[in-house]
C-alpha cells in the first residue's frame, strides 16, 4: 500500500492556487477548528509558534480528517529536526532562511532515504508509516513529500536562480518580513523597494517552473501576488484573527473604545 496523495503537492504542481493560514497558537483544538474553515493549507509553525515535536504531532492528528493539507515549518533546516518531523508524519515541510543552492541541495538530501539522500531509516516505529502498516513506506515515501524553501534575505535573492535549479525543491516561499528587514526596511514590507524585490522574485520563480508562495495580512498585496502567478498564498494567522475578533467584540460594548489596530506592518 503506497502513501496517500499529498493534495497540496499535487495542487501546486498543477498551478492551482492554494489559500492558507498560519497556525501559531500551538494548540490542537485551534488547528482542528481551522481545519473546518475552508483553507487549502495550514502551516503548523515551529519557527515562531510555541511548538515542539509533541504539539506538532497533536496538531497533525487534529488535521488528519481535514480537507486542508498541513504544512510544518521547522525552526531551522537541520537534518535531525527534519528527520523527526518526517517520522512524525509531516509530509510538507517549509524550511526558513535558505540562503543558497547548497543549503537547498542538503535539504533535498535530508528528506530522502539512501541512496538518494541521508534520511535515517526508522519510520517503521513512527507515525509516518502508520506504525508499519504502510508496508512499502520506505519505497514510496518520496512521492508524498513536498519541500518548500524560504528565501528571505538579500543573499537568497542573489542566489535565487541557482536555488530554483535544485531538483527536489517543490516550491519557493518568500518571507516578506525578514526580507524587508534585510533590505533595510524593518517593519516596512509595504515599501515600494521591498515590493519590487518580491514581485521580481515571484515572476522569476514562476518562470522557472516552480511554485511561488508568500504570507501577508494585506489583501491587496495577496491578490497582486496571485495575479503574478504565486500558487500558495497564506493570508492570515490564527493568533491575529483570534485577537482581532475578541478586541472588536469587546470594543462594540465599551464606550470610547477604538477599533482594532491594523495588521503588523511586517505582514
Amino acid at each position: 500500500m503506497p502513501v496517500s496523495e499529498n493534495r497540496f503537492k499535487t495542487a501546486i504542481k498543477s498551478g492551482k492556487p492554494q489559500i492558507g493560514l498560519w497556525l501559531d497558537m500551538g494548540e490542537a483544538i485551534a488547528a482542528e477548528i481551522a481545519g473546518t474553515s475552508g483553507f487549502d493549507w495550514l502551516v503548523i509553525d515551529g519557527e515562531h509558534g510555541p511548538n515542539d515535536l509533541r504539539s506538532i504531532i497533536e496538531q497533525l492528528r487534529a488535521l488528519s480528517s481535514s480537507p486542508a493539507e498541513p504544512v510544518v515549518r521547522v525552526p531551522v533546516g537541520e537534518t535531525w529536526i527534519i528527520k523527526q518531523m518526517l517520522d512524525a508524519g509531516a509530509r510538507t515541510l517549509l524550511v526558513p532562511m535558505v540562503d543558497s543552492a547548497e543549503q537547498a541541495r542538503e535539504l533535498v538530501r535530508a528528506i530522502h532515504y539512501p541512496p538518494h539522500g541521508i534520511r535515517g531509516v526508522g519510520a517503521a516505529v513512527a507515525r509516518a508509516s502508520a506504525f508499519n502498516t504502510i508496508d512499502d513506506y520506505a519505497e514510496t515515501a518520496a512521492e508524498g513529500l513536498c519541500l518548500l524553501v524560504q528565501v528571505e534575505t538579500r543573499a537568497a535573492i542573489a542566489d535565487l536562480d541557482n536555488i530554483l535549479a535544485v531538483e527536489g525543491v517543490d516550491g519557493v516561499f518568500i518571507g516578506p518580513a525578514d526580507l524587508a528587514a534585510d533590505l533595510g526596511y524593518l517593519g516596512r514590507m509595504d515599501a515600494p523597494e521591498v515590493q519590487e524585490v518580491i514581485e521580481n522574485a515571484i515572476t522569476k520563480i514562476v518562470s522557472a517552473g516552480k511554485a511561488a508562495g508568500i504570507l501577508t495580512f494585506n489583501e491587496t498585496f495577496n491578490r497582486r501576488y496571485l495575479e503574478l502567478g504565486a500558487t500558495f498564498v497564506a493570508v492570515g494567522a490564527d493568533v491575529f484573527e483570534f485577537a482581532t475578533a475578541l478586541r472588536n467584540l469587546s470594543a462594540r460594548y465599551k464606550v470610547g473604545s477604538s477599533a482594532t489596530k491594523s495588521p503588523a506592518k511586517g505582514y
